[in-house]
């Protein structure tokens, strides 16, 4: 078995919104084998930008792009391609978007070996700790508290037992902040963990005053207070916060997580499988649970990466929750046949083969804008 296509899909809704949510557009990587087996996966990262890194001509053999990488390759042999991509790529890559590029082909690859061997991809990293995880809603804040307080009654009253609110308007006054976890809190009520993601708004002084303003509301973690890069002020902050603090998401592939977990910068290390692919998260995964820190999933984007974090994050031993993005795109709800949300505030874990996740054809048809590979 060789890989014969590697094709780049780009859909996107008719009309984005100035918000931060990656679920308004999808670029999609499709690996075909000359058995005409296939494998999908996803990267959350700007989507003509990853389309590039996957369909760059050979430019030399440190400066290629992933199809020349891949084509001929057998799908199986995951861990060697990781490593051929990361070597091939090294002058343009190493962290950021072409280590998520990256974490799309490993993800169809994960899936196109599931799919070989009759197995979810779950059994093939090792096995699952959990057949269901508890699903916070995860949701961007009102305009102000009021509105806010109204998104929290939806959402508890939805089934979820957990609620994270972030980014803006967070960040413009101590005042408005507060209003906000104010609101948070009155609208998911005293028994629901509350979340909070501040969107990396902070410098570390200002954010050790909002987790102590914000632990009177007792907030389960304060998620991104700073800028990404800021490990020295992570490291500060998380000895000195009397709440949790989370970070991750932005991050891509090991070498970004690395000095993280060395300096102990976190309380919950959040990966994105669409950023990170499986093979890095398996080293992330076994970083984070030897420093005896806690593991989240990113996730906020199609069903494709919500099945592929399932099954990363239900191969963590302590896993305690799971980022169910609930925003009402297209993208998040529509991409595949089969659904992957919380019921009655739990998410299943999928026991089907691969990913377990079916492309909606005649929905990459209606929303397809860009395509190379075929």
């Amino acid at each position: 078995m060789r890989i014969e296509k590697i094709i780049c899909q780009i859909l996107r809704v008719r009309s984005v919104e100035k918000k931060t949510a990656s679920s308004q557009d999808v670029v999609l990587v499709r690996v075909v084998c000359d058995n005409g087996l296939e494998g999908i996966g996803e990267a959350d990262a700007s989507p003509e930008v990853v389309k590039a890194i996957v369909d760059a001509p050979f430019s030399h053999n440190i400066a290629c792009g992933l199809r020349e990488i891949l084509i001929g390759e057998n799908p199986l042999e995951t861990e060697r391609l990781w490593l051929k991509m990361y070597r091939r790529t090294q002058y343009f890559g190493r962290s950021s978007v072409t280590i998520a590029a990256m974490g799309a082909v490993d993800m169809a690859l994960w899936d196109l070996k599931g799919k070989h061997f009759g197995e979810p991809i779950h059994r093939l990293l090792g096995g699952k700790h959990h057949d269901r995880i508890l699903a916070y809603a995860s949701i961007l804040f009102g305009r102000d508290g009021r509105e806010t307080e109204e998104i929290g009654r939806r959402w508890t009253g939805a089934g979820y037992k957990a609620v994270k609110f972030g980014w803006e308007p967070m960040g413009q006054s101590e005042k408005l902040d507060l209003e906000l976890v104010r609101g948070a809190r009155a609208g998911v009520g005293e028994e629901c963990a509350l979340l909070i993601d501040a969107g990396c708004v902070w410098d570390a002084r200002t954010a050790l005053q909002r987790a102590h303003a914000f632990s009177a509301f007792r907030i389960g973690w304060l998620e991104e207070p700073l800028r990404p890069g800021d490990i020295d002020g992570y490291a500060w902050l998380r000895d000195r916060s009397p709440v949790p603090i989370a970070a991750g998401e932005a991050e891509c592939g090991r070498e970004s997580f690395r000095p993280f977990i060395d300096r102990h910068a976190l309380d919950v290390y959040q990966v994105d499988i669409s950023r990170n692919g499986f093979t890095d998260s398996g080293y992330v995964r076994s970083r984070v649970e030897e420093i005896g820190a806690r593991l989240c999933n990113h996730c906020y984007t199609s069903s494709v990466t919500v099945a592929a974090s399932l099954h990363w994050l239900a191969t963590c031993r302590d896993a305690f929750l799971f980022e169910d993005c609930v925003d009402d795109s297209p993208m998040r709800h529509q991409l595949t046949h089969e659904k992957f949300q919380a019921e009655d505030g739990w998410i299943t874990v999928p026991d089907r083969p691969g990913l377990g996740a079916t492309l909606n054809e005649e929905f990459v048809s209606q929303y397809l804008i860009s395509e190379s590979g075929r």
